[in-house]
């Protein structure tokens, strides 16, 4: 597979091999972790009478409005057997209650009966209890990160409650402590990934952030931060390079974040402050295979005006010089 790679390449194709490799064991370690946290290897759940896949189905019938068995199988992804005989066992123990489905006579909705709701509400009360106990030991920083891990994780793998898709609104923002190393990792995460940059990249991207923060001029210079269910999701910067010419800088947007007009957002966003500022130009510099960005600036009224070919980064690339008069 390696066949025909230079060095180089083959170097880096082992490195991503190893990180994928990497990876997966920080989830399945995650998985044990929090297995054990949430002490659902014990025999019973919460020292209740039941066990943890009793438990959770019990919480859907509590919780939900009226649901039926199939609804209940599709929502947990369980065996339809196992949850037959649950539901069965339930029934025997005086636990729950079925009325037929008034649309669907081959459907019942299920409900606690007044013997389940007693049974159920000390198991409620106790993983109320339990986890509000884990959260009063962080301070009120590590618990919003805590919630902002967990909100991603659902995220990410889609564990959408009501099975549609998590609403997406950015706001922006002016940079807080830490944002602006986000900018420069997240640069060089993003064009390692889809465009193979190397770390030579990295090092351009620190040297901007550092200079913009080291000669910030906050009368004619702005950066802003996109941010997304508390997460950073794009940034721009709007640095000073002359008193009649301001430069962008860094504009990205991070997929989870992508089709939501987020960059043309930002881009409009430093044109209006510079044209407050007192700016008589703009300009920028990027790449050709950035087609999205040379795209949002097009349709901003930036105009192509110079071009160069050279290899940066591990890889041939043509750098474009474009200039907007304000």
């Amino acid at each position: 597979m390696l066949v025909g790679m230079t060095a180089s390449d083959r170097r880096v194709r082992i490195a991503e091999r190893r990180s994928a490799e990497n990876h997966v064991a920080m989830v399945r370690r995650f998985n044990r972790f929090y297995t054990r946290q949430l002490g659902v290897l014990r025999r019973t759940y919460l020292d209740s009478p039941y066990t943890l896949g009793e438990a959770r189905i019990l919480y859907e019938i509590a919780n939900g409005r009226a649901p039926t068995a199939s609804g209940i199988g599709r929502a947990l992804d369980l065996d339809a057997g196992y949850l037959s005989r649950t539901l069965r066992n339930f029934e025997k123990r005086g636990l729950i209650e079925r009325q037929a489905s008034p649309s669907d006579a081959r459907q019942s909705h299920l409900a606690l009966s007044a013997r389940g709701r007693k049974s159920f509400a000390p198991l409620e009360r106790r993983s109320q209890r339990d986890t509000a106990a884990m959260l009063a030991r962080l301070d009120a920083a590590d618990e919003a990160r805590l919630i902002a891990a967990m909100r991603t994780i659902e995220q990410l793998l889609g564990a959408v409650p009501d099975g549609h898709a998590p609403e997406r609104r950015c706001t922006l923002r002016r940079p807080t402590p830490g944002d602006f190393g986000w900018i420069v990792k997240r640069h060089a995460e993003l064009y390692r990934q889809e465009y193979g940059w190397t770390a030579p990249f990295e090092g351009v991207c620190a040297q901007i952030v550092a200079d913009f923060i080291n000669k910030f001029d906050h009368k004619s210079e702005r950066c802003w931060i996109a941010e997304m269910n508390g997460e950073n999701v794009g940034s721009i910067m709007l640095a000073k390079d002359s008193a009649a010419v301001a430069r962008i800088r860094l504009l990205l947007v991070d997929p989870k974040a992508r089709g939501l007009g987020l960059g043309a957002r930002l881009t409009d966003e430093s044109i209006r402050f510079a044209r407050r500022a007192g700016y008589k130009k703009m300009t920028l510099w990027t790449h050709s295979v950035l087609t999205a960005a040379r795209h949002i600036y097009q349709q901003a009224g930036f105009r192509l005006t110079r071009t160069e070919r050279h290899r940066s980064w591990g890889r041939p690339v043509v750098s474009e010089h474009w200039d907007l008069e304000l």
